[in-house]
């Protein structure tokens, strides 16, 4: 039976659908319908007691999360924060214009999107992040909540995510799956088959709620079972009208992502029943609590004895576990690989600063974003090479403002016999191209653990890369390293060119200077640790100083770091010769690989003696 509250409930839907028609209007584009489809929803659960949040104070760390994973729904996210007097309609009006916080689909820069979206089939493995922070890290009984689409269900991604959820018995996490049948482009896979997506569902251990999404007792309902379940993350799957309320664009095909004008806007305030009330819904306060503030400890210091052969993935699984124990808020990723990247060096002192999330680097990256933005501090682990699955979810991570360490280990051509499908070779064009991203590459023990340190409070998204095979200690443990510094390793008056190197193909340069210094050919070496940012006075002042510049990297070139100095010296007339994996790669040993791409110390020698010399007769 109808009640009080659910009339009032349904009336706020009512002006959900206003503010959104209104949004969209004005702006000439936005996505009316799918805003119209989940707004009964969204009134039932934000202003029915059943969601607690500050709206004074969105940074509040016990408020309820709401993500929006369908952001393209962002009339009715903003919507929200308006009825419950968070914003005002005159901001309203500035949605979707240059400047306005009210985006085309959420990010950060509004204050209650709690990360940005939009790119569908991350909201969920966001949402894992924050309810997997309210129960093992802050141990605060805040809920998270995440909006979902149906068209997104078909990204792998969300399933990822749904059986880690479940594995990870996070009953303070609630999905609401819209199902309203049409996508952009026709039919969804089910269309308005809930019980597909209930049998799904429950096969990957989630308790569902199957509901009518416009009726406003089960509704409420569903959330107040939702909120007493325990044991399994619970999905509320509602059927839903996509166009819901305006009577011409009820389930109707070819209205996604288009706003109203003219007459059809006139129509539609109609249907709607013109303007309603100013009236807020209200919003229940949160308990005040918070999560218990443990002290942060200096790392302890470590020891290596020059000349010692340590792999830098070793090194950095040291390092880890040195920061882990200093700091709670240092939190480990794994994509099942932590025995090699060395990441479970952190779970033998601190298991529950190590989270193992199996094979599914999207779901790694999303619940890292999530994690951080409850501020903890996630160094994400796993190949080089299979991070490039998960880049959609890194570069969107930059939009929330993430605080993320990518760890990429057995890099390059030099792993060796596992062959091409383990060798990452794009992962440092990958990360350079994200705005304000750092990007590191040591090359030994020390280099590696004092690198590692740095991140562990750089913010922003960082890339550290690592190698499989061992090398040798060159650096004294009391070395100190700057995120876009370098080290000049050989130098000389009489230098006639300069090897810039970084990683495994640093000590192919050393080999090289040796060489080429016993034919009376001094050159210049610089360890170009930080890729980006990049020591842009260094390499100019050894354009300056040799007057020529080689590159070596176990990448390929496109994006890599020749690339890097390319750029770096684009204002100085001085040639820059990349040496990078150019050849398609092939298993083998490490030593032979490396000489089969060109990028060994013979090789070296061997350009910078055909240079020198042709240098030399045309003088």
């Amino acid at each position: 039976m109808p009640s009080p509250l659910h009339d009032h409930l349904t009336a706020l839907a009512n002006t959900l659908r206003w503010h959104s028609l209104e949004q969209t209007s004005l702006a000439g584009s936005g996505h009316l319908t799918s805003s119209l489809s989940a707004a009964d929803l969204m009134a039932g659960l934000v202003f029915s007691g059943n969601f607690r949040f500050d709206v004074d104070t969105p940074d509040h760390p016990n408020n309820d999360r709401l993500i929006f994973s369908k952001g393209h729904a962002s009339p009715l996210f903003y919507a929200i924060w308006a009825v419950a007097g968070g914003i005002s309609d005159v901001e309203l009006k500035t949605y979707r214009e240059l400047g306005s916080r009210l985006e085309g689909h959420p990010t950060r820069r509004f204050p209650y999107a709690e990360a940005a979206t939009g790119s569908l089939g991350q909201g969920l493995g966001i949402g894992v992040g924050m309810a997997l922070n309210a129960r093992r890290f802050d141990r605060l009984p805040y809920r998270t909540y995440v909006l979902l689409g149906d068209s997104e269900m078909s990204e792998g991604s969300q399933w990822e995510a749904v059986q880690l959820a479940a594995h990870l018995g996070l009953d303070n996490l609630v999905g609401i799956l819209d199902v309203n049948r049409l996508g952009q482009a026709g039919p969804t896979q089910f269309g308005h088959d809930v019980d597909a997506y209930v049998k799904r569902l429950e096969a990957f251990g989630w308790k569902t709620i199957a509901i009518d999404g416009h009726n406003m007792s089960e509704i409420t309902a569903a959330f107040e079972e939702a909120n007493r379940h325990r044991g399994q993350p619970v999905m509320v799957v509602a059927r839903t009208i996509k166009g819901k309320g305006i009577s011409f664009l009820e389930d109707a095909d070819g209205w996604h992502g288009k706003a109203l004008d003219g007459e059809r806007t006139d129509d539609a305030r109609r249907e709607l029943g013109g303007q309603p009330s100013a009236e807020h819904g209200r919003i229940l306060h949160p308990e005040n609590l918070r999560p218990t503030v443990r002290p942060v400890l200096s790392p302890e210091p470590f020891a290596y004895d020059h000349g010692d052969k340590v792999a830098t993935r070793a090194a950095f699984g040291h390092a880890l576990r040195r920061l882990g124990h200093a700091r709670p808020d240092v939190v480990a990723i794994d994509g099942e690989v932590g025995n090699s990247t060395k990441a479970d060096d952190l779970e033998e002192i601190k298991p529950e600063q190590f989270v193992q999330l199996f094979i599914a680097e999207q779901t790694m990256a999303s619940t890292a974003l999530g994690l951080s933005l409850r501020g903890k501090r996630p160094f994400v682990c796993t190949f080089a090479a299979f991070l490039t699955r998960a880049f959609d979810q890194i570069r969107m991570s930059q939009y929330s403002d993430a605080n993320i360490v990518f760890v990429g280990s057995h890099a390059g051509v030099a792993i060796g016999e596992d062959g091409p499908s383990q060798m990452g070779l794009e992962d440092i064009a990958m990360f350079r191209s994200l705005r304000e991203s750092v990007v590191l590459h040591p090359c030994d023990a020390v280099s590696t653990e004092r690198l590692t340190e740095l991140l562990a409070s750089q913010d922003g998204i960082s890339y550290l890369r690592t190698l499989r095979q061992s090398t040798p200690v060159i650096y004294p443990d009391d070395e100190t390293f700057t995120i876009g510094g370098s080290k000049t390793l050989r130098q000389s008056s009489a230098d006639v060119a300069t090897i810039v190197a970084a990683g495994t193909t640093l000590f192919a340069a050393l080999q090289a200077a040796d060489e080429l210094e016993d034919e009376g050919m001094p050159v210049r070496v610089i360890d170009l640790y930080s890729i980006k940012p990049i020591d842009t006075e260094a390499l100019r002042r050894a354009a300056r100083d040799t007057g020529h510049l080689f590159t070596v990297e176990d990448h390929y070139a496109a994006g890599g770091l020749g690339e890097a100095v390319l750029a770096a010296l684009a204002d100085d007339p001085v040639p820059v010769e990349v040496m990078a994996v150019e050849r398609r790669p092939i298993s083998g040993d490490s030593a032979g690989l490396l000489e089969r791409s060109g990028i060994n110390a013979a090789a070296i020698v061997e350009r910078v003696r055909q240079r020198t010399i042709q240098h030399v007769s045309m003088a």
